[in-house]
């Protein structure tokens, strides 16, 4: 179902970051290194440092042929692919920054971090348009329902907090995980919303009620990332227990544990970050080994 396909080494230090262009064989990562990394998946190879940045690199974001770099510093950049240009550098937030999103039908960027507010900046012009304080602590993850009507924020007190996308108002605080929420992705039908904790567990609430519908103990330790396929009804999750998970996103059956112990290969530490090719034929997934991992989406799938 997943198997490995290859492994890039060239960066020094921990990688939390990946984000793929449009192009299906391009995809980058940065971490605490220096810079952001191009990578080939049609060679499998290093293309080159897209850009030199000035602090550790948490997050990494694609829209529209631009790559959005969030960093540990609290600032983010905005890089465009075609120019191979920074278009600019803002300070954003004082602490670093931990996801950032887009909201197309409002052209609006978003970003969050550790100082839990969470910022709202023009797609046109990154001035800012509105802030708002989301939490009193970090605020690790965020997710948009894929009909743009809301707004989930995974926050270190161990809510979920739900908002409106129309006017950023509160809509409703979840409250079942018992650690710090480190993951959120919507189903791309909008089925229902799932998040990921220190708890190590997943929990699914129902769309559009948030009723908790499961509990899964999915994990030994925290779950890092969760990642639909963009085609076949399948997610993964990746975790600080060094294992990657691949599940079934209707009955939550899980198919597939990709770690050193079961697969033979696999990460020796925490897995920060996976994302999906746009093909769905590959998963890239990195952490704090280093290394860049690709696996393969086998037909039997």
């Amino acid at each position: 179902m997943l198997k490995h396909l290859h492994t890039f080494s060239g960066h020094q230090n921990p990688v939390y970051a990946l984000a793929h262009s449009t192009e299906d064989d391009t995809f980058f990562s940065a971490g605490n290194d220096k810079g952001v990394v191009e990578w080939s998946l049609a060679n499998m190879a290093f293309v080159k440092v897209k850009m030199p940045v000035q602090s550790s690199v948490y997050y990494l974001h694609y829209n529209n042929g631009l790559l959005f770099v969030g960093e540990r510093s609290g600032a983010f950049s905005v890089y465009d692919l075609a120019k191979e240009s920074v278009v600019t550098r803002v300070n954003a937030h004082l602490k670093p920054i931990f996801d950032i999103k887009t909201v197309k039908a409002k052209n609006e960027l978003i970003t969050t971090g550790e100082d839990g507010t969470v910022a709202i900046w023009s797609l046109d012009d990154y001035k800012e348009i509105y802030r708002f304080q989301a939490a009193y602590d970090t605020v690790r993850a965020i997710a948009i329902s894929p009909d743009e009507q809301e707004i989930a924020f995974g926050c270190k007190d161990h809510l979920i907090r739900i908002y409106n996308l129309s006017d950023y108002s509160l809509k409703q605080s979840l409250d079942s995980h018992t650690l710090p929420v480190t993951s959120l992705a919507y189903h791309p039908k909008g089925k229902y919303l799932i998040s990921g904790s220190r708890d190590a567990q997943l929990k699914i609430w129902n769309l559009p009620a948030h009723e908790l519908l499961q509990t899964i103990p999915a994990h030994m330790f925290t779950v890092y990332d969760i990642a639909f396929h963009p085609i076949l009804p399948y997610f993964a999750t990746s975790s600080q227990d060094k294992s990657i998970k691949l599940w079934d996103a209707e009955n939550f059956k899980l198919y597939k544990i990709l770690s050193l112990e079961k697969a033979g290969i696999g990460h020796t530490h925490s897995i920060n970050k996976i994302i999906w090719s746009n093909d769905g034929k590959h998963l890239i997934s990195t952490g704090d080994d280093k290394k860049v991992m690709v696996w393969e989406m086998m037909d039997e799938a």
